[in-house]
């Protein structure tokens, strides 16, 4: 199933696409798309019920983000070997973790804010993992167990707050829009392989990454049971897994974002988004 959540910010309602690709309204079932409604409970309840009957909504509507009540925003750094390449880093021997505040979160579609002072907003195109059931010292071959579903992350960085000066990762990763997620919650059902799927981010229809998730260092399940070794993920929790190369500092010379900049990215198989950047 493809969940999405659609209306203006903080008034979002709960949807989901129906067979013909309709977008149908869900908030007289449920709530909303949270840590409450991702288990595999609700959402075989809702896998019965045929959806073209539930109430259509207008295609055009904003969409928001598609998982809502996110506890923790873990992002995994240089986890992809042509990425570390890239970057003249090494590859990492295990997974770097930071985190991205979840302020950051926006949807897909909403404008990009260029922090003030920023001279190096940058780019980054992320297969996200939206946790459904607590995960909490999982092995590895349970650990695909524990995800309600992916989605599209777009991990918006800004290079000189993130390493220069005291060199803070979160500082420069978690402006407010700097995490645009979805447009949908695509239940991990849909999702083969997530390690084989191809990914994109295009700025002023302009090519910058083309990857895929086969190139990761770590994979997803590696990624969700070594994280469950040092917190306890739950439900409702997003893991964005890192990026393939084509990042604007990696550049010569570098280039980064500015104001008027169209930035559209997406991955197989879980939509796509647009953002206009804009001078915060």
């Amino acid at each position: 199933m493809k969940l999405l959540r659609v209306g203006p910010p903080g008034r979002e309602r709960p949807a989901i696409i129906d067979p013909n690709g309709e977008p149908r309204d869900v908030s007289d079932l449920i709530d909303d798309w949270d840590g409450l409604t991702l288990d595999d409970v609700v959402l075989n309840q809702l896998r019965k019920i045929d959806l073209t009957t539930l109430p259509s909504l207008d295609p055009a509507e904003r969409i928001g983000p598609c998982v809502t009540g996110v506890g923790k925003f873990v992002c995994i750094g240089l986890n992809y070997a042509d990425h570390a390449a890239e970057t003249g880093a090494d590859v990492p021997a295990e997974p770097v973790i930071f985190f991205k505040a979840t302020s950051a979160i926006c949807g897909p579609d909403d404008k990009l804010e260029i922090p003030r002072r920023s001279e190096k907003t940058d780019w980054e195109v992320e297969l996200g993992v939206v946790i459904g059931k607590e995960a909490k010292y999982v092995s590895e071959a349970d650990a695909l167990d524990h995800i309600a579903g992916y989605c599209v992350v777009h991990d918006v960085s800004e290079r000189a707050f993130q390493l220069e000066g005291t060199g803070q990762w979160v500082k420069g990763k978690s402006a407010d829009t700097f995490g645009p997620i979805g447009p949908w919650l695509v239940t991990r059902d849909e999702v083969e392989d997530p390690q084989k799927l191809s990914m994109w981010l295009d700025v002023n229809d302009e090519a910058m990454q083309r990857g895929s998730t086969a190139t990761m260092v770590f994979g997803v399940s590696h990624l969700v049971s070594y994280l469950s070794q040092y917190m306890s993920l739950q439900p409702g929790d997003i893991i964005s897994t890192g990026t393939p190369p084509g990042v604007g500092l990696s550049m010569t010379p570098p280039r980064f974002l500015r104001a008027g900049d169209v930035v559209t990215l997406g991955i197989e198989g879980l939509g796509t988004q647009r953002q206009v950047c804009i001078n915060a």
